[in-house]
């Protein structure tokens, strides 16, 4: 009888999707120092690591179920990308969140020039374009990808970036030049025109 603690990642991933919930703990088990310890190091807040972390789990079960995990042999760096997915979307609300109000000024900041030009189509446009660069950037190699998200979609200054990716800065300098380069290539090679007309 052999034991499920010493299955690779891949064949656990099969026994769960085959029905064997003791699979899934077994994964979650063997990666949850490094998944958690990758939360936390961004987030910088115990309480909502570990609401991450159980979301990240949640969205990795979810997912194995309905069948999106494509096997490529590295589990762990699929449920690291959906980790920071959800720690990106986790800014991006709180940003949302820190809206103004409109009661403390005397002149009506929402009655501006800005707003009334841009319409419906301008935000379609934008958000599609949007979307694509998002798309672009998941064909980067990993650490260009976590270069341009923590810059980006973090706001991280590069010494922070240094710090958090344990690289020198002219190593976090280094990955964002050849993602923007490669982003340009990819640009081309599929011919997107992204850029409002």
């Amino acid at each position: 009888m052999f034991s499920t603690e010493t299955l690779s990642d891949y064949l656990l991933v099969q026994k769960f999707i085959e029905g064997d919930s003791n699979s899934i703990e077994v994964l979650v088990n063997r990666h949850k120092n490094r998944v958690f310890s990758y939360i936390l190091l961004i987030v910088k807040n115990q309480e909502l690591a570990e609401d991450i972390f159980q979301e990240t789990f949640i969205k990795v079960i979810r997912s194995l179920k309905r069948g999106k995990y494509i096997e490529n042999g590295k589990f762990v760096s699929w449920v690291l990308r959906i980790a920071h997915n959800l720690i990106i979307d986790h800014f991006r609300k709180e940003k949302l969140k820190a809206t103004i109000s409109n009661d403390s000024s005397d002149v009506d900041i929402f009655n501006s020039q800005k707003l009334a030009e841009d319409n419906v189509e301008d935000h379609l446009i934008t958000s599609q374009i949007l979307c694509e660069v998002k798309e672009l950037i998941t064909e980067l190699p990993e650490d260009q990808q976590q270069v341009i998200y923590m810059r980006h979609y973090m706001d991280m200054s590069f010494k922070e970036i240094a710090d958090q990716t344990g690289v020198s800065i002219n190593t976090a300098l280094g990955r964002m030049r050849y993602a923007l380069i490669n982003l340009r290539k990819l640009i081309e090679k599929k011919n997107l025109s992204l850029t409002k007309i």
